[in-house]
């Protein structure tokens, strides 16, 4: 899964021009159908449907589906959703808060912070490079307090970073920052992670 740009229209516009490169082979991605239609959950649990579009590499064969920006592959819950409840769980916030402010389920918070503590250091070592990649002069991070206080701390550093350089990435959020730096893998059981430099600033239309 790749993730895109929000505006379907963008998105159209950008495989007619062949504007969207294959993650693994850099060949040119073409319209290939859909994928099925799924429900999203945006704040406050107000779903949504959705149907992505799906692309096939001219290249090596291989097909992607085109996430918009701010969903996570295999989760309905929107990146934003799920990132608040990281950073209230940054702040020592424990879940059953959590889960009561953001009028979601505790089983489904508690699977959120079960699944990123057990990566934390690797995201925070992501988002650190992220950062240090797009600023020459990047601010060394201070511990947070807790692992995934560090980590919530480094996706924040690398979309400050990011807006920073590309003004008109301001307003892209942190959650749809990483979304696209990791292909909507973030919350996924292996974390795929694209090369950001200062040609791509936010990887396959992610903007």
């Amino acid at each position: 899964m790749l993730a895109v740009t929000i505006d379907p229209a963008v998105l159209e516009a950008d495989l007619e021009a062949g504007r969207l490169c294959c993650p693994g082979c850099g060949g040119r991605l073409a319209r290939w159908g859909h994928a099925r239609r799924r429900v999203i959950f945006g704040p406050g649990r107000r779903g949504r449907v959705v149907r992505p579009r799906r692309s096939r590499c001219s290249g090596c064969g291989v097909t992607h589906v085109l996430l918009p920006a701010g969903l996570l592959a295999r989760r309905p819950d929107e990146a934003g959703v799920i990132g608040a409840a990281l950073a209230a769980a940054a702040l020592g916030r424990g879940r059953r808060r959590i889960a009561r402010e953001l009028g979601i389920p505790e089983d489904t918070v508690r699977g959120w912070l079960r699944r990123f503590a057990g990566r934390a250091g690797q995201v925070r070592e992501i988002f650190t490079k992220v950062a240090a990649a797009v600023n020459a002069d990047p601010v060394p991070l201070e511990p947070a307090g807790s692992p995934v206080a560090d980590a919530v701390v480094a996706v924040a550093a690398a979309a400050e970073a990011i807006a920073g350089r590309w003004p008109q990435l301001l307003t892209v959020s942190p959650w749809e920052m990483a979304c696209a730096v990791t292909g909507a893998s973030l919350m996924a059981p292996v974390i795929m992670v694209a090369a950001v430099n200062t040609n791509s600033p936010l990887p396959a239309g992610g903007r």
